[in-house]
């Protein structure tokens, strides 16, 4: 059995949630996910990726036409089936003009349910097929914006801009999380390519036997589930720009294909005999010292001169802390759920400033995302931070507070939520109402996150 569909349930009416979750979860091939109202369809378009969601138009607050106006921008290839009462017939055929799939009117024919929804996914998988074929993939990856003011921040912004109209390969180097895709993205954004794809290939995550088949695709029949002709990415790529992230972690089996293909534009799909060219711009990054590893034999030399055509390093953060300031605004206003948006106090702002960020800019996001779920107010004060209490040059003051999950490695965020909530229900006496108000969420938020993690509650 392959990989099952995620499909969300959104509609407030609980009978009929709970039917359609207990029919659809019965198939195998469908996993099956609820809830029960427009933000948290939201919350939860905005974590995982689901092929279908069943949504219905009438909800308090958040009304299913916001929530298919958010789909349709987060998460374009995520198809929308309407569930609506007849008397809303109307409504659901204005929102197929808005780019829902279909509607099913109440009460709903389990057998036109399921159908509708195979539709639904082959109609999702076309869409993406098209996408592939006509050279359009693009890749998000969150943040796309560089922010910064340093001297030496600038002064790669600048190189890339320059390097940027030429098509010579370019090799970003830099440590983890310090926005090596984003000097990337930049160089093709200002180049003459920027109307065509700019497509991202993590050759770290991807296993050896199948990196070749990624890059260069393969012919039916080539290899084991080979089932149809698959484009590689160098052609989807075609005419535009070709990011290999982690190109240190390519194996000595592909290096060579590799280099083939960056000295000539020439390629053959796994299993086949056609020669075919593209004509992409390649842009590598890398987390390893190049020359280290050709001198301990895990990577070719020819193929190092190759890339390192033009070299820019992205600074560390450490480096460049006069930006981190200007960095927290930005994550805080990225990340804040509601307008009104959290400020850092003076001593919050110290300990971002002394702190060394080992993770650099990714580190400086997630910590501040931690904080914004530990602080009470609207102002993030130092003892927010989880990075203040781990810091092994400081000893713990005397009568401090331990920060949650400072006992172990720091756990994850849902960790610092699920502790924060329960330490707030306790200062509040387990009042639902003013626990909420501490927390700047409503009682319903703070009763399915009660459900969510499992927390005991008084009466």
């Amino acid at each position: 059995m392959g990989k099952k569909y995620n499909l969300l349930i959104v509609d407030d009416e609980e009978p009929l949630r709970v039917l359609l979750e207990s029919e659809l979860s019965e198939s195998d091939e469908f996993s099956v996910d609820v809830a029960a109202d427009g933000g948290e369809a939201i919350n939860r378009i905005q974590a995982k990726v689901y092929d279908v969601v069943l949504l219905d138009i009438r909800m308090p607050r958040v009304n299913g036409i916001e929530v298919l106006k958010f789909v349709q921008e987060y998460s374009p290839t995520t198809q929308v089936i309407i569930l609506t009462n007849y008397a809303d017939i109307k409504t659901a055929i204005e929102t197929i003009k808005m780019g829902a799939y279909d509607f099913l009117a109440k009460p709903y024919d389990i057998d036109e349910l399921f159908n509708t929804i195979h539709r639904a996914i082959e109609r999702k998988q076309l869409f993406i097929d098209n996408k592939l074929m006509k050279s359009e993939l693009t890749r998000k990856a969150g943040n796309s914006e560089l922010i910064g003011q340093a001297p030496v921040f600038l002064k790669l912004i600048q190189s890339a801009t320059r390097f940027a109209e030429s098509d010579s390969f370019v090799l970003v180097q830099g440590a983890s999380g310090t926005g090596k895709e984003l000097i990337a993205s930049l160089i093709h954004r200002r180049s003459p390519r920027n109307n065509r794809p700019f497509v991202a290939v993590n050759c770290a995550s991807i296993p050896d036997t199948l990196l070749e088949s990624e890059l260069f695709g393969h012919e039916k029949g080539a290899f084991t589930n080979a089932v149809a002709t698959k484009q590689g990415l160098v052609e989807v790529a075609n005419g535009g720009t070709l990011f290999l992230d982690e190109v240190g972690d390519i194996s000595p089996a592909i290096q060579p294909k590799l280099l083939r293909f960056l000295e000539t534009g020439e390629f053959r799909r796994v299993g086949g005999t056609n020669l075919l060219t593209v004509d992409v711009r390649v842009v590598c990054a890398t987390n390893k010292d190049l020359r280290e590893e050709v001198r301990a034999g895990r990577f070719r030399e020819d193929l190092l001169y190759r890339l390192n055509v033009i070299t820019l390093q992205v600074p560390l953060l450490r480096d460049r802390k006069e930006d981190i300031p200007v960095l927290a605004d930005y994550f805080l206003q990225r990340k804040a759920k509601t307008k009104n948006v959290k400020k850092l106090s003076p001593s919050a702002l110290r300990v971002l400033m002394d702190y060394e960020w080992p993770g650099n800019v990714r580190e400086l996001e997630h910590a501040l995302e931690g904080a914004i779920l530990l602080s009470m107010g609207e102002t993030i004060e130092a003892n927010d931070l989880a990075l203040y209490f781990h810091r092994p040059d400081r000893p713990l003051r005397a009568g401090e507070p331990v920060a949650p999950g400072s006992a172990g490695d720091g756990g994850s965020l849902e960790d610092l939520e699920r502790e924060h909530i329960e330490r707030m229900l306790q200062q509040h006496k387990y009042s639902r109402t003013k626990t909420a108000e501490a927390l700047g969420i409503s009682k319903k938020t703070l009763y399915l996150k009660i459900k969510r993690y499992g927390l005991k509650v008084e009466d």
